[in-house]
């Protein structure tokens, strides 16, 4: 009997190969899409949801204000008007240049109004709301606590004042920082706002209005002459103020959805009550 010769099926091969590959291919395909889908909702996590939460707890804490000041009466305002519904945008980055060095304004009448306004120093005190932001040309009404932190205030959605900056009302820089997108995005028009708009701050049983007077587009973050207590940009030294006075400064990142620069509007003390 012949040896029988054993026969080789190349097209069998090519196919068990075809299928391996088309496996593989078919796997990565899934992969990528579980990837994506996950990123999607990282992303709506950060952007929508964690912004719509420190809105209405932001809100909430303007409403704690106003009822632990009690019988005590604002003057009425048209910035008291609702602040618009938060939308959809960047995921937050650091809003605030570094804090140069600091200097509270004078004493007198609005320095003690703010010292006594303010929570205690404590460790669990310093990042309590005790002052409200309005912008009425924004329909802005955010709340104001000590500091700069992200976690501790501003990722609240709060307005955070830049430490050894001066208080409301006072001599010197009441300087602010908030973020322009997520986290309720306080800050976010804040470059729509124009020359002799109002910016209004209200205190326990004061009320201090301040006027925007002039508005740095672009700086850089370590510009720490915008928040010195007569404010000048050490990078752009044309830009700011050279007299002594009563000031306001908000700052925050731009353009939006990046943190590489910041916008400063500032703005000096009209009257107060």
């Amino acid at each position: 009997m012949r040896d029988r010769v054993p026969v080789v099926v190349q097209g069998s091969g090519r196919r068990v190969r075809r299928a391996g590959l088309a496996g593989v291919l078919w796997a990565a395909a899934e992969l990528i899409v579980t990837v994506g889908v996950v990123v999607l909702l990282l992303v709506v996590h950060q952007v929508w949801w964690t912004n719509r939460q420190a809105a209405a707890a932001a809100q909430e804490q303007v409403q704690a204000l106003e009822r632990a000041w009690g019988e005590v009466s604002l003057p009425a305002s048209a910035s008291d008007s609702p602040s618009p519904s938060p939308s959809a945008s960047e995921p937050g980055a650091g809003d605030v240049p570094v804090p140069g060095p600091g200097g509270a304004g004078g004493a007198g009448a609005a320095a003690a109004a703010t010292r006594a306004a303010r929570p205690a120093a404590g460790p669990s005190e310093r990042d309590r709301a005790y002052a409200v932001l309005r912008v009425p040309r924004l329909g802005l009404v955010v709340p104001v606590a000590q500091g700069v932190d992200k976690r501790a205030v501003l990722d609240k959605g709060y307005a955070g004042q830049y430490p050894g900056t001066a208080g409301p009302g006072a001599q010197g820089n009441f300087a602010l920082a908030g973020h322009r997108n997520t986290h309720g995005e306080p800050f976010r028009y804040i470059n729509r706002l124009r020359a002799g708009d109002e910016l209004i701050v209200d205190v326990r049983g004061h009320r201090y209005t301040y006027v925007v007077g002039k508005i740095l587009g672009e700086t850089t973050e370590r510009d720490t002459g915008v928040i010195a207590p007569v404010p000048r940009s050490v990078v752009k030294p044309d830009q700011g103020y050279s007299e002594p006075g009563a000031y306001i400064t908000l700052t925050t990142c731009t353009p939006e959805y990046t943190s590489k620069y910041r916008l400063v509007v500032w703005g000096t003390l009209l009257k107060s009550s």
